[in-house]
């Protein structure tokens, strides 16, 4: 019982006290998916544990300004690129757009996406930012 109170005084711990300073969109999704698979695995217990482990992990970290100031100085290529999918953070771009390189930051890459810059990151495709 006392194990179950430390993780529950934990988990309740760490959602007040680092969630705030960590908010992105990342948190909600990732504290949803978090919360639903620990309530599968371990009950409200799990539940509660799991949303915040989800909502750690899923935290998207805003890329340097300088990589925003790079990216929105750049000319928007002469064939823009269309996709069907809406693009928002969190989405993974398909193989066939063409990313560039952000010199000195190789974790970021950007692309021009439905008439929008978008920061990428490089190991996962994934948008971090959408560049206005």
């Amino acid at each position: 019982m006392k194990t179950i109170f430390a993780a529950t005084a934990l988990a309740a711990g760490l959602a007040f006290g680092a969630a705030p300073a960590l908010a992105q969109e990342g948190t909600v999704t990732g504290a949803a998916g978090g919360a639903v698979t620990g309530a599968i695995v371990g009950g409200p217990v799990g539940a509660a544990v799991g949303g915040v482990a989800g909502a750690i992990v899923g935290t998207v970290v805003a890329p340097p300004v300088e990589v925003r100031e790079y990216v929105v100085q750049q000319p928007a290529p002469v064939q823009p690129v269309i996709i069907e999918q809406p693009v928002e953070v969190g989405v993974v771009l398909p193989p066939p757009v063409v990313v560039y390189e952000v010199p000195e930051q190789p974790q970021y890459q950007y692309a021009y996406v439905n008439g929008q810059y978008l920061i990428i990151d490089a190991g996962s495709r994934q948008v971090i930012e959408i560049v206005n």
